[in-house]
């Protein structure tokens, strides 16, 4: 008789002692959510920051050309207006889980990518252009800074790609559940191959 009563204490203790097991063992994932969101906030703040330092570059770097080739006016007019149509999006709150704000974000910098793209070409039938100090300077900025475009990037990517993942797997989904109701999957960019070309200008040719 206490043998059978000692099983029947011991059985209920061993299921409440695997229960407190896998809560601890759970518990460390219990900050994952807010952590990855975080993560992909600070990725997408980078992501913003560089893309403003491109759009600073603009106008000196249109002034520099129109100095040398004013002629060009429908490109430089075309850099301009590109600039100022990804300046005048307006980003709502909840654009890193709005896909249709994303995509509008992202087309208007790829516009702006685009315009870049001919403005170099244009360049490259202008030596006085391509040899002169000030657009040497303001094309090595604009290069680099297009690296860190694409650097920033792509770790906003891996950073959403990591979140909607934990928001979405196994312990994450239960987390999301219980404590973290609200959490949304985070909208990523879809950058297409010519969006991923860097504009350039090989001053090494004649």
């Amino acid at each position: 008789m206490i043998a059978t009563t000692s099983k029947l204490f011991v059985r209920p203790m061993m299921f409440l002692a695997a229960i407190a097991a896998a809560l601890s063992l759970a518990g460390c994932g219990v900050n994952t959510i807010p952590t990855r969101e975080q993560q992909a906030k600070a990725a997408w703040s980078e992501v913003l920051n560089q893309y403003k330092r491109r759009s600073d570059l603009i106008p000196n770097l249109v002034e520099t050309v129109k100095g040398f080739a004013d002629q060009e006016k429908s490109v430089l007019t075309e850099v301009t207006k590109a600039r100022e149509q990804t300046t005048n999006v307006q980003l709502p709150a909840d654009i890193l889980t709005n896909p249709d704000a994303m995509k509008k974000f992202q087309d208007a910098q790829a516009t702006l990518s685009g315009a870049l793209g001919r403005l170099m070409a244009v360049v490259e039938r202008y030596p006085d252009i391509k040899s002169g100090q000030n657009f040497l300077a303001l094309q090595s900025e604009l290069a680099g800074t297009e690296n860190r475009i694409a650097i920033a990037r792509r770790d906003y990517i891996s950073a959403v790609q990591a979140y909607n993942t934990e928001i979405n797997t196994f312990p994450g989904r239960l987390w999301k559940m219980a404590l973290y109701p609200q959490a949304k999957d985070m909208a990523t960019f879809d950058i297409s191959p010519e969006e991923q070309k860097v504009p350039k200008v090989d001053f090494s040719k004649p």
